[in-house]
């Protein structure tokens, strides 16, 4: 059951009264906080598209709208009546905060360490409200060893949530109950919508989401999104499992409503036809490597009407590589989903300006949005390749599972790292330009600097502060006595290649003790990376959508 706006504020205040003393920004300094992220408008052009798909497409934007609301359930159980007491607080202080409440999806700054900018806000829950309050990591992991296999399946599962019977027991809920309300509002939403469009693939996506969203069970409807072949490109659904910081299992709610750029589509499709071979040579044990990869594999690039929940916080996000689910990797393979408006927005208003500051001119002259773009295509490409079901004497499991807590961040930096060795060895074939290997390298040094900025208790941001250690160590990347980076072209190609075996190894063998080690190591910001993340002050950390094309469409 949902609990009740006065509960909700009795759980903020027992919060705040539990909360640490933390200094509170006022207007002025939250102002420059949110000055941290420049606004862009995101214009696609939707007049061609024809009158049903334009009404598809208004309806996806009301029901991704309903997505803000469960992400921050989520979250905590006090961000309603948060968000409730701003939205009453006409004051300058009372607007910022609102501002920025709304930018971070909390009362959380999440580029700075998660620090609490909300009076009465708690610490950021570490494994959000997907398990009791008062319960620790340690009990649920009992208890989810002690369920018969059926139910432990549910309770570690993606959707569904821990909570305690009348009678103090931990039962498993699912998603659909315990965000009944918010998920039939939504599947009527996606029901309209599926109506509305003239394309078939994308009437079955929508109809059989709306019935995922009811049932729990994402499987059809998640071979359906993997196959959809249409010009409006939705996602929409839980996710992403980074907000469970306890076990990394609990997916989150997120939504994007894009339309498919078809010309930089068909460039890039031929890429995909590729991961096998990929695979095939991976720098790790060949016994390890997948003979048979998914089949289909798809790569859309598009550009972006509206985003919500999981995929509208903090920093914007240029790129996903989805389902999670391992039946559909198996079977399927998974869908990378590329950005372009959202992408050339970063590279034109962060990336330009850092690497100005961060590196050598030299480097600063090799930077490319073209190696931007196609590192992104091949990071998310790189997410489905190596290491994720594992065989142990108790049964099938998975990286996720055995990483735990860890997996977020050595799997970025895994779809970095390896996305380099992959895009390196597509160059030496002759499958991509031999142009980018003198660009992608400097690129991504660039882009290192934009993705620490995120922070590193951020997944993205933790596996880059890894990947720029190593690279210093193994002198694939130097300091320069300016205090600016540059990449050394004759050591950095062995950088990644070492790097990309000690991750894909961690990965194969399950070994979470070896994974924590060495981001506990390597995952921090040294003297000379804080000395240039300090000279980009006036440079802005993200870019802040103003979705004018999804505000037009759905206009009354």
């Amino acid at each position: 059951m949902r609990p009740t706006l006065a509960a909700l504020s009795l759980l903020l205040a027992a919060d705040a009264l539990a909360a640490p003393a933390t200094p509170i920004p006022d207007a002025s300094a939250l102002r420059k906080l949110e000055a941290q992220y420049t606004p862009v408008d995101l214009v696609v052009d939707v007049a061609r598209l024809p009158a049903g798909e334009r009404r598809a497409l208004a309806l996806l934007v009301e029901a991704s709208r309903i997505v803000d609301g469960l992400f921050l359930r989520q979250q905590w159980a006090g961000s309603e009546a948060m968000l409730l007491r701003l939205l009453d607080d006409p004051s300058p202080t009372g607007r910022a905060r609102l501002a920025f409440f709304l930018r971070n999806k909390g009362p959380w700054d999440r580029l700075d360490h998660d620090r609490p900018f909300v009076p009465g806000a708690p610490p950021k829950p570490e494994a959000g409200t997907f398990y009791p309050p008062g319960t620790t990591k340690e009990e649920i992991a009992r208890w989810n060893g002690s369920l018969p296999e059926k139910e432990r399946a549910l309770a570690t599962g993606f959707y569904s949530v821990v909570r305690r019977s009348p009678t103090g027991a931990l039962v498993a809920v699912p998603y659909s109950v315990e965000y009944q309300p918010e998920l039939a509002l939504a599947a009527s939403l996606l029901r309209e919508a599926a109506a509305a469009t003239g394309n078939a693939s994308l009437r079955r996506f929508l109809e059989t989401r709306a019935a995922s969203l009811l049932s729990d069970d994402y499987y059809e409807s998640d071979v359906a999104w993997m196959e959809l072949d249409a010009a409006v490109e939705p996602t929409f659904g839980p996710y992403e499992t980074y907000e469970d910081g306890w076990f990394n299992a609990k997916a989150a709610f997120e939504a994007f409503v894009t339309v498919r750029d078809d010309a930089e589509t068909a460039k890039v499709a031929r890429l995909s036809g590729e991961l096998q071979e990929i695979e095939d040579h991976l720098p790790m044990d060949p016994a390890w490597r997948n003979p048979k990869l998914g089949g289909l594999a798809p790569i859309r690039v598009v550009n972006e009407l509206f985003a919500a929940g999981d995929g509208r916080r903090g920093v914007t996000t240029a790129a996903f590589n989805l389902p999670n689910d391992e039946r559909i990797l198996r079977e399927k393979g998974a869908k990378r989903v590329m950005l372009r408006n959202v992408q050339e927005a970063k590279f034109k208003n962060v990336l330009l300006p850092i690497s100005k500051v961060a590196v050598a001119p030299a480097d600063g002259k090799r930077i490319s949005f073209d190696a931007f773009f196609t590192h992104i295509l091949m990071h998310e490409m790189v997410h489905g390749l190596g290491p994720h079901g594992l065989d142990r004497p108790t049964g099938r499991t998975t990286v996720r599972e055995q990483l735990g807590s860890a997996y977020p961040a050595i799997e970025e930096a895994k779809a970095d790292v390896v996305g380099l060795f992959a895009l390196h060895r597509l160059v030496d074939r002759g499958v991509l330009p031999k142009e980018l290997e003198r660009t992608m390298y400097a690129t991504f040094l660039a882009s290192a600097f934009r993705s620490i900025r995120f922070g590193v208790n951020e997944a993205h941001g933790r596996g880059v502060a890894l990947q720029l250690n190593w690279f210093l160590d193994q002198g694939g990347v130097e300091v320069r006595p300016d205090g600016r980076f540059a990449v050394v072209d004759g050591k950095i190609r062995a950088a990644v290649e070492s790097l990309s075996r000690e991750l894909l190894t961690l990965q194969a063998r399950g070994d979470a003790a070896g994974a924590k080690a060495l981001l506990d190591r390597m995952a921090v910001v040294r003297p000379p990376v804080a000395t240039v993340l300090g000279r980009l002050g006036g440079i802005p950390v993200d870019i802040a959508p103003r979705f004018v094309t999804a505000e037009a469409l759905t206009a009354r």
